[in-house]
Parts: structure tokens; sequence; C-alpha cells
């Protein structure tokens, strides 16, 4: 379960920076509370996590699927660019992440 609860915690990070983006600088109200909302389910699932897993390999994923879906999504849904270097660095974030689980696991 502690594993489900990471995997949520880190797509709500996502959430939350999306939304981040869409409230310029929290100047827009709707995307701001969105922001806020997500930021406290991302914080409270990883929390909840962090009681079952170890702290080090809790935040590498959490911060690790942030990082890796934020990157995707601002390729997708805001026209970032994918170069061939931001691809193989993303690329680098996952084998850290599935590296971090295997190793968690022995």
């Amino acid at each position: 379960m502690a594993w489900a609860a990471l995997i949520v915690a880190g797509l709500l990070e996502v959430v939350w920076a999306f939304f981040m983006k869409q409230s310029d600088g929290f100047n827009r109200l709707w995307p701001s509370v969105a922001t806020i909302g997500f930021m406290i389910a991302s914080f409270s699932l990883l929390a909840y996590a962090m009681r079952a897993l170890p702290m080090g390999t809790s935040y590498v994923v959490w911060t690790g699927i942030g990082a890796v879906g934020a990157f995707l999504v601002g390729i997708v849904f805001l026209a970032e660019p994918a170069n061939l270097l931001r691809i193989v660095a993303a690329l680098l974030i996952v084998a850290g992440l599935v590296l971090m689980k295997v190793a968690s696991s022995q």
C-alpha cells in the first residue's frame, strides 16, 4: 500500500506543478488554489508512504516521478522542447528510480 501511495503522491506532484505554471506566479486564483490543494494531497501521501518506506527511497521516487512527469506534461501540453539530451536525462532519472526500487526490495 505504501508504494501505491507513493506513486499517487508523485503523480499529484505533476498535477500541482502543472497548476503552478498555470497560476502565473500565483497571480491567478483558481490555478493557485488547485496548486495548494494538490500539494497538500501529494505531501500527505508522501508522508503516509514514509511510514513504511525508507525516507531516501520515498523522496527520490516522489521527486523522480514528479520530475519526469512534469517533463512529459511540459512537452505534451505546454509545447516545451523535446531534444535528445533532455530525453536522455529523463531516461536516466527513470533508470535511477528503477534501481532505487530494486535496491529497497533487497
